[in-house]
């Protein structure tokens, strides 16, 4: 099936603001009723008030689509303003530079990524979704997925005309004095892809991987227990004390105990210990959910139960 970005917004049941992103938006006026409620009611929401971005990395770019912030002096993050601030990476070697991830829209993207670097542009995404591979991504002439995402390119990726690359799982992108491993993360999709800095900074860019808070899991529990199990090893092992997720509000960074207690309750799930509330329907088919931890996980049942 081949589809424009706004129908497979449409498709996934996305559009300016998406009720499964409902903790982190912060457009209150055009939010329903309904929506409203579910804000409130979420463990993410401060009682009484919408959740607010608290940024504290200076702008070095601020456009009609998106803004740039600092990290260091050799990483960027930028959030868009579609899909809950989706987020972009900016990540400079000596030699080369990653973008991770693209938005939903912005346009000029990649003449405002060199206004930053001036290293080669090396096109990543985390996953195959529109906020993260909207339009800008036919602005480059190739760009890096998880093969098994693939399934979701027909849908989300059908007008673009460059290089499609595969990630291998282990791969290490060599950007000069910086190595970037790559470390396969599926749950939220079959292809997700969390990025590991190999030395110095021990910190990763985990994508939707993780949920930024709120997981949407469209795979099923024992996909996401696979994955907890591996990443949680993988942080202890390596020291990595951080991952910047794909929609990142400033405090909503990913650590150590969230993958363990994102462990813990697809254990539970699994084993019947846990109950998750079932609804007719739902976004994308995720018509079941469960919160623990400040952490929302939608899933699909009964499909999403094994």
């Amino acid at each position: 099936m081949r589809t424009n970005r706004r129908n497979a917004l449409k498709l996934m049941g996305i559009g300016a603001v998406s009720m499964a992103f409902a903790p982190f938006v912060n457009a209150s006026d055009i939010l329903s009723k309904e929506t409203m409620d579910a804000l409130r009611n979420s463990p993410q929401t401060p009682q009484g008030g919408m959740p607010q971005p608290k940024y504290n990395e200076p702008v070095v770019y601020e456009g009609p689509d998106v803004i740039i912030r600092r990290i260091d002096e050799h990483t960027w993050e930028g959030n868009g303003h579609l899909m809950a601030n989706e987020s972009i990476y900016i990540i400079e070697g000596n030699d080369k530079t990653i973008l991770l991830d693209a938005g939903t829209k912005i346009d000029g993207l990649k003449k405002i990524v060199e206004g930053i670097t001036s290293k080669p542009i090396i096109l990543i995404a985390t996953h195959v979704h529109p906020d993260h591979t909207g339009s800008a991504i036919n602005d480059f002439d190739e760009i890096w997925i998880n093969a098994a995402d693939e399934v979701n390119v027909p849908m989300f990726m059908a007008d673009y005309k460059g290089k499609v690359n595969y990630l291998e799982d282990g791969q290490v992108f060599d950007l000069g004095g910086r190595n970037i491993e790559v470390i396969f993360t599926p749950g939220h999709t079959p292809g997700s892809a969390t990025f590991f800095e190999m030395e110095g900074r021990k910190w990763g860019y985990s994508g939707d991987a993780f949920g930024s808070g709120n997981l949407l899991l469209t795979t099923n529990f024992s996909t996401l227990l696979a994955t907890t199990t591996r990443i949680e090893s993988y942080m202890k092992r390596y020291g990595i004390e951080k991952m910047y997720p794909g929609h990142y509000m400033g405090s909503n960074l990913e650590t150590l105990q969230r993958i363990s207690d994102l462990k813990k309750m697809s254990e539970e799930m699994i084993a019947g210990t846990r109950k998750g509330d079932v609804s007719e329907q739902g976004m994308m088919g995720l018509n079941g959910r469960i919160r623990d931890f400040g952490v929302n996980i939608s899933y699909r049942s009964p499909q999403g139960l094994k």
